[in-house]
């Protein structure tokens, strides 16, 4: 017996002293993924606000071993850490070996990968088979999807993006439905555009503060981005989104990276206004005459149709995130938070969606000229 607690507490020992602890994701074995950009951070950690340790040039082949809120765990022969999953694909042919569970039958494998279609208006992508797991992302009516696993009443998912999840199998169907965009052989503007949108602040800056029902401006930008990612993606746009919670907040240069890095087609920043005077309304930016203010008056002549607030029309603005941005870019404040009247309009559903509505509009406007 005492031979038994000794083994025991050795081997805790060595692991505390290695300091590894096995993450139950890393037992769903490992794949290969190519990179598709020109340079990729590889950090420390699944953050934009950790240490960089190395980059990865386009082409370089890794080992993906773990996923985690759109981050891949990976190594390559001469790096090894997190980076950016939205810039890694996986390689057709790569074996993903079969984890404990999938070995005792608790998670029933197709044999082969089956097509479905996304029933609901907006489906959350989630990081386990429940819940109580992280959300990763969004699915909207009509998209794609490939099957891979099921659980339980939740299935396994690939997007056409290479993004992994898992997702209720109550609001999806099989089998591709044909669309009215479809059936008509007509393409819109949007599709297979990337759209970078910025929700603004995050973190320890909430941004603005409204001063009638203390609405904090990072709530109210990452609600809208959110609205404007299901309009876009529903047009046939693909989307990232500089952050996706509350508690994060990428550092602007970092913004910036993603968009470039991604080779983005627009690039929008969502942000809600503030004053000492009762100023009402919406107010577009731009920062280059001839690159942004295009994309600026097309958003703002959608804004101005009238959303529940005027447009007080576009200005120059010298933002770090326009300034520094080589993709198209704008920056729209949807309403002032100093304003009581503006403030109660803006923290509705309503507003955001037509907002967002009028957002896609005037990107698809911008893109059929």
């Amino acid at each position: 017996m005492k031979k038994i607690v000794h083994l025991i507490i050795l081997i805790c020992g060595l692991i505390s002293i290695s300091g590894y602890i096995p993450n139950p994701a890393e037992a769903s074995g490992s794949y290969t993924a190519k990179v598709y950009t020109d340079s990729l951070n590889v950090r420390s950690d699944p953050s934009l606000e950790s240490s960089i340790v190395g980059a990865l040039k386009n082409g370089e082949m890794v080992t993906v071993s773990n996923e985690e809120y759109g981050w891949l765990r990976i190594k390559s022969d001469r790096v090894s850490g997190w980076a950016a999953g939205h810039y890694l694909k996986k390689v057709d042919g790569s074996v993903v070996t079969a984890s404990a569970t999938d070995r005792d039958g608790s998670v029933q494998k197709s044999s082969a990968a089956t097509r479905a279609t996304v029933l609901a208006d907006m489906l959350r992508i989630r990081a386990g088979a429940g819940l109580n797991y992280d959300i990763l992302g969004y699915l909207t009516k009509g998209e794609a999807v490939t099957i891979m696993d099921s659980r339980e009443g939740w299935v396994r998912i690939q997007t056409p993006d290479e993004q992994i999840g898992w997702v209720s199998d109550r609001y999806i169907v099989k089998g591709v439905l044909q669309t009215a965009a479809d059936s008509s052989g007509k393409s819109k503007g949007l599709k297979g555009k990337i759209i970078v949108i910025d929700s603004g602040h995050g973190g320890d800056d909430p941004g603005m503060i409204g001063t009638k029902y203390e609405s904090i401006e990072k709530e109210l930008t990452l609600s809208t981005s959110f609205y404007l990612a299901d309009e876009l993606r529903s047009r046939g746009a693909r989307v990232l989104m500089t952050r996706t919670k509350e508690e994060e907040k990428p550092e602007l240069s970092d913004r910036v990276k993603i968009s470039e890095s991604a080779g983005a087609d627009a690039f929008v920043s969502i942000h809600y206004n503030s004053s000492e005077n009762n100023t009402s309304g919406i107010l577009t930016f731009y920062y280059s005459e001839t690159k942004d203010r295009p994309l600026a008056r097309a958003i703002e002549n959608r804004l101005a149709d009238g959303i529940g607030l005027k447009s007080n029309g576009i200005s120059f603005g010298n933002l770090h995130v326009l300034r520094e941005n080589d993709t198209v870019s704008t920056l729209v404040e949807l309403g002032f938070l100093s304003n009581a009247k503006d403030e109660s309009i803006v923290r509705g559903s309503g507003y955001q969606k037509k907002a967002a509505n009028a957002i896609a509009n005037g990107l698809e406007d911008y893109f059929s000229r």
